[in-house]
């Protein structure tokens, strides 16, 4: 007998799309079909996401408080509304899950409306906009932190601790030791910024390493994820810094190169702390400036009040500072060694499993 079916929606990021990649991942493996609704940007994931079928429904974010603003919105996610409708008559789901991102907003309205079993689930230490709107209509609200600001009060008795789950290919590496870092060998650095990230680490990450001692430099092995118009302007640097540096727009073994990593420098997103402690790496992490709510701030300061993170304001991460930090910890091997094992006390390697058992309770309900 087949297993009810489970929608999953998700915003287009990346950071959106991981922790529902990962639930599709188990969810499939105890067979459940599972269909996503995401919007036009997470086209990109459509040809590899694990799911049955990929739907896309209209959906905006609110570009500004001004009336026409509110009502151009408001308008546009009214017509998702109705495409999610038609979507979940198609899809037939037992239970729906959304990640969070405004364009969860359509299809889980809809589904409350079908009187189809709501859940959300929050990656960050802060609960987004779009999630804390959807709090009022989950029959359950899943939690990556204990302690979670902005989730509204009215949700803490239908909220759940399953932590943020993270996809097979960071599972599968959970167990690596933390690599070995003598004075004189080689140090692997892994640097990435994502979307919204990746320019800052070009035009800070390269200076700082020419301008490392020599004898570090050598040691170096660098690999770092650019925007395609950076490319070429980040390896002449790197070339002159006569460091061995892998340059590449996107890493499709990312959790691979993170796991062979003795120090990272990235952004903060809920999707790469979860990543980082389930690995067991230590990092700099700089959150991204100016977020709503501040989100990237608060999931690193948890990582850095572990222990397994060094976390720096943008404005104050000048390249000079950076070039400090990395001759101050690639000098320190023990320091390094147990910020490891800090970041991998963090770690929820069963947080898919959670978060899958929570759907199934939904689905039996159903």
């Amino acid at each position: 007998m087949s297993k009810p079916r489970v929608m999953v929606a998700a915003g287009g990021t990346g950071g959106h799309l991981f922790p529902a990649f990962a639930l599709a991942e188990e969810l499939g493996r105890r067979g459940h079909e599972v269909d996503l609704v995401t919007e036009q940007r997470g086209e990109r994931y459509g040809t590899n996401f694990p799911a049955r079928k990929v739907y896309y429904v209209p959906s905006a974010t609110l570009g500004g408080a001004s009336p026409q603003a509110v009502a151009k919105t408001g308008l546009t996610l009214s017509h998702g509304v109705i495409s999610a409708w038609r979507v979940l008559g198609e899809a037939r789901p037992a239970a729906i899950v959304g990640f969070g991102g405004y364009p969860t907003i359509p299809p889980l309205i809809a589904a409350w409306l079908k009187r189809i079993p709501v859940a959300i689930h929050e990656q960050n230490a802060v609960m987004g906009r779009a999630n804390r709107l959807l709090a009022r209509f989950a029959t359950r609200v899943a939690l990556s932190f204990e302690i979670t600001r902005l989730s509204p009060g009215g949700a803490k008795a239908r909220s759940r601790l399953t932590g943020a789950p993270v996809r097979d290919a960071v599972l599968q590496l959970a167990g690596q030791p933390y690599p070995k870092l003598s004075a004189d060998g080689k140090a692997s650095l892994v640097v990435f910024g994502g979307s919204q990230g990746a320019q800052f680490f070009s035009d800070t990450v390269p200076d700082a390493v020419l301008s490392l001692p020599e004898e570090i430099r050598k040691r170096l092995s660098l690999v770092q994820q650019c925007r395609p118009e950076d490319l070429d302007r980040v390896a002449a640097i790197y070339a002159k810094a006569g460091v061995d540096a892998e340059l590449a727009s996107f890493f499709d073994d990312l959790p691979k190169r993170m796991s062979q990593a003795h120090l990272v420098i990235s952004r903060s997103g809920a999707s790469s702390v979860a990543e980082l402690a389930v690995l067991g790496r230590p990092a700099i992490l700089v959150p991204l400036p100016h977020a709503l709510d501040n989100d990237q701030l608060e999931n690193a300061t948890r990582l850095q009040q572990a222990g397994g993170a060094w976390c720096f304001p943008q404005a104050e991460l000048t390249s000079a500072r950076l070039a400090d930090e990395i001759v101050r910890l690639l000098g320190d091997p023990n320091k390094l060694g147990q910020a490891a094992q800090a970041a991998r006390s963090c770690g929820k390697a069963d947080a898919v499993e959670k978060l899958a058992d929570l759907v199934e309770e939904l689905t039996a309900g159903r």
